[in-house]
């Protein structure tokens, strides 16, 4: 083995051998002003190629370009390819094996044909070849990325080019953007949601304020809330709650949050304020947000009886806002029954006046009937609110949309409801409906419901929107003919039919029997 010495005024060749105890043992000693130092060969070409590959044939060198490469051409003075050989099955399987004889520039898209030519100046004149990404057109019409060095062949004339295939690269450059516009979605969705509920919190008629559970301070108030304290909300936020209150009062409202804090809710109680007149009605519940305990606190002033309502300007404003609103506002009874909608939630059900929704169900235009109401109700029993429930909202006359909804139980001893809040997310998602399985987005909407509800309550609706959907597949497998449908479900006629009024799907006419 020679290894190669430099001392500072020469450099000289030592001869060394390997002894059989693995000790390098210099035959040719340097004087002792010599240094020997290991120069690394390879950096940017073999440093002996001539004699390192001289033992190489056609053959050895055409294996080790079909190994090192997904692609090789041999190229000639006029550009045709002359022979070509692929390292990958992938790049076998395109039927690239057609381009003998072609010029080599007709292989690849328009745009890639300036880089093509680039590489065939610069290999003929000698200069450093550089890697190019040039596209091949597939017959089936899907573009084959492929990174290409161009290298001249001796003297003959000839290049060879080299290539990679860049598909795997650009499948994960493609997933990696498909993840941040996910992402990206999911962000600006989060950004909504908080300014959608942050308007209603602002523009809430009630007093409310949220209070951090661990010190008592108030977080956020709102306009009602601070108008009704007497104090600007810029000033109360930090500050400790209760406030305004007398010592009695004061008392009472710190009962009231230790209640709330062990046992979820308590009922509502009644105080004094200390330099204003009238009795304020506290009530509180709690949530978690971001591992921390807060309070949500509800104040209401108790007018005697001869006070009127005041119907003051902003509530009027108000109740323009929610009438005008694009989102879809309904208030319910404590069974699901309508009350009040705006214009929004007629247009999307397709009811042309309120009379015509008063007094019915919501489960009458949801897309699961049976379903989503029951679980909206049951949510809003025990939780209080529900955001983003997803699902689908059909109008009168069959209008599909897709829909989030969220809902807030109103806890008024007096005319107690439910608010509804419905968003057309249709346009948004840029799907179709009708081409979309309802499957993937019950299961979905079920197992978003684990941890806020009994997994009993979870297996029975689990099990009607599965026995829906079967029904529907047969129904749809055999051409809505009923009796055949029943017979493919195992089931008698008669149980079909039941089945068939307890979900809604069709009219006791609309169905063949035989």
């Amino acid at each position: 083995m020679n290894w190669l010495s430099t001392a500072p005024n020469k450099t000289e060749w030592i001869e060394v051998k390997l002894s059989s105890n693995s000790q390098v043992e210099p035959v040719n000693r340097p004087t002792a002003s010599s240094e020997i130092k290991v120069v690394q060969a390879g950096v940017t070409g073999f440093s002996a190629a001539e004699t390192s590959l001289s033992g190489l044939t056609a053959d050895d060198s055409g294996r080790v370009l079909e190994a090192t490469s997904d692609v090789a051409l041999v190229i000639d003075e006029r550009g045709l390819i002359q022979d070509l050989a692929f390292g990958t099955e992938e790049m076998s399987a395109e039927g690239f094996e057609g381009w003998l004889g072609r010029p080599w520039i007709d292989t690849v898209t328009v745009e890639s044909r300036p880089k093509i030519e680039a590489m065939l100046a610069d290999a003929g004149v000698g200069r450093p070849p550089r890697w190019r990404q040039v596209n091949h057109p597939t017959p089936a019409g899907v573009d084959v990325p492929v990174m290409y060095s161009a290298v001249p062949c001796g003297r003959t004339g000839r290049i060879i080019a080299v290539g990679r295939d860049l598909r795997g690269i650009a499948q994960l450059q493609q997933r990696l953007v498909d993840a941040q516009q996910a992402i990206e979605q999911d962000y600006w969705r989060l950004r909504h949601a908080e300014t959608r509920y942050r308007l209603l919190f602002e523009m809430a008629s009630e007093a409310l304020l949220i209070i951090d559970a661990s010190n008592r301070k108030i977080v956020e108030v709102n306009p009602a809330a601070a108008a009704l304290l007497g104090e600007p909300a810029r000033r109360l936020t930090g500050q400790s709650f209760p406030r305004a209150l007398d010592p009695e009062g004061s008392r009472i409202v710190g009962d009231l949050l230790d209640a709330v804090k062990v046992a979820g809710r308590a009922d509502a109680v009644q105080v004094r304020q200390a330099d204003r007149p009238g009795t304020l009605s506290v009530s509180a519940s709690v949530f978690q947000q971001d591992g921390t305990a807060l309070f949500l606190v509800r104040l209401s002033l108790q007018r005697g009886a001869g006070e009127a309502p005041a119907q003051d300007a902003a509530k009027l404003r108000l109740l323009q806002v929610i009438e005008s609103s694009p989102d879809a506002m309904v208030v319910t009874d404590l069974d699901g029954k309508v009350i009040l909608a705006n214009r929004s939630f007629l247009d999307l059900s397709q009811v042309s006046h309120l009379e015509q929704a008063r007094g019915q169900s919501l489960d009458r235009w949801f897309g699961r009937p049976g379903v989503d109401l029951n679980v909206l109700l049951a949510n809003l029993r025990r939780h209080g609110s529900v955001k983003l429930f997803a699902t689908t909202l059909r109008g009168e006359f069959g209008a599909a949309s897709e829909v989030e909804i969220s809902a807030v139980a109103v806890t008024d001893p007096d005319t107690p409801c439910h608010g509804f809040v419905i968003r057309n997310v249709g346009p948004r998602l840029g799907r179709d409906t009708r081409t979309e399985g309802h499957l993937p987005r019950s299961v979905q909407q079920l197992t978003e419901l684990v941890g806020r509800v009994s997994l009993k309550e979870l297996v029975r609706e689990a099990t009607d929107v599965i026995e829906r959907l079967c029904i529907e597949a047969a129904l749809e497998v055999t051409g809505n003919n009923r009796a055949s449908a029943a017979e493919m479900l195992g089931l008698s006629r008669q149980s079909l039919y039941v089945k068939l009024r307890r979900y809604g799907l069709g009219e006791s006419g609309d169905a063949q029997e035989e």
